[in-house]
């Protein structure tokens, strides 16, 4: 999986979100190349009107008018096809999403369907949609400006989350390895402050070390390890984001003893350190 390319929002935008509505019709004026690729953020699509089609993790997926659909951070797909299509594509950093969305987004055992939307759920979902993008389009200066926007966002994501939970999906049957690929994950996010090592985790999920590898890898492209550092990046991001730690004691909070390590570990994997990172999404 190494020729596959992963695009990062921060080379698009340094707030950690980006609105677009698209319309039937309309080419798209981007510059990346339309080939399989994985993204380090989410993705939603929201179609009002006509039809698109994506293929993901290689399922051809088609996307109906009054359809909601999501892509997690990672997985493989190629461009949406949405020149017959109408609505909106949301992109949006992993430390926006409000952890309990996370959970349902990322419970899916098998790959996400898109979901119908009754005719109540469109019309809650497209005005409360319009009204973010109106905000986010506002640039305004005043303090509360992210502030605003960013909660407009959480409010959309726990629409969304609400219908995914309640959604089923197929009746497919589910895998040993998709089942141990989803208690990692869960059991991931639970204990990121206090484990960091695929061995522990492992044990913890009664397997091997090795074979733990073996299926996230072979279930996500990476191996555990790589989704250790994720979560620990995400939980760092949160805490840079939400709270008034200093760079010390977060490192302390998510069990760095040296915090100088910490400082060097977060800057090699953002791309950024971490005091920029909290200039950039404060302001």
């Amino acid at each position: 999986m190494k020729d596959i390319p992963l695009h990062q929002l921060q080379d698009r935008t340094s707030s950690g979100l980006q609105i677009k509505r698209f319309k039937i019709g309309e080419p798209y004026n981007d510059d990346v190349p339309l080939g399989a690729h994985r993204d380090d953020h989410y993705i939603f699509f929201f179609i009002e009107k006509g039809t698109a089609s994506l293929m993901i993790d290689f399922h051809e997926l088609h996307l109906s008018a009054g359809t909601i659909y999501y892509i997690l951070p990672t997985q493989v797909h190629h461009r949406i096809r949405n020149e017959d299509a109408e609505g909106w594509f949301i992109a949006a950093d992993t430390v926006l999403i409000p952890p309990d969305c996370r959970d349902t987004f990322e419970s899916q055992l098998l790959l996400q369907q898109p979901y119908v939307l009754s005719e109540t759920q469109f019309n809650q979902a497209k005005t409360l949609l319009n009204l973010v993008h109106e905000k986010y389009a506002e640039n305004a200066g005043d303090n509360f400006h992210v502030m605003i926007v960013r909660t407009l966002l959480h409010s959309f994501m726990g629409m969304a989350a609400g219908f995914y939970s309640s959604f089923t999906g197929t009746d497919n049957k589910i895998s040993r390895t998709t089942e141990l690929s989803a208690a990692f994950k869960k059991l991931l996010s639970a204990n990121i402050r206090a484990i960091k090592s695929p061995s522990e985790y492992a044990a913890r999920l009664n397997v091997s070390a090795n074979y733990l590898n073996e299926v996230i890898k072979s279930n996500t492209g990476f191996p555990a390890s790589y989704w250790i550092q994720q979560e620990v990046m995400i939980e760092a991001k949160r805490l840079l984001y939400y709270s008034q730690l200093n760079v010390k004691e977060i490192a302390h909070v998510l069990g760095y003893e040296d915090h100088a390590y910490f400082s060097r570990f977060f800057k090699k994997a953002a791309g950024i350190s971490a005091l920029v990172f909290r200039e950039q999404y404060r302001k």
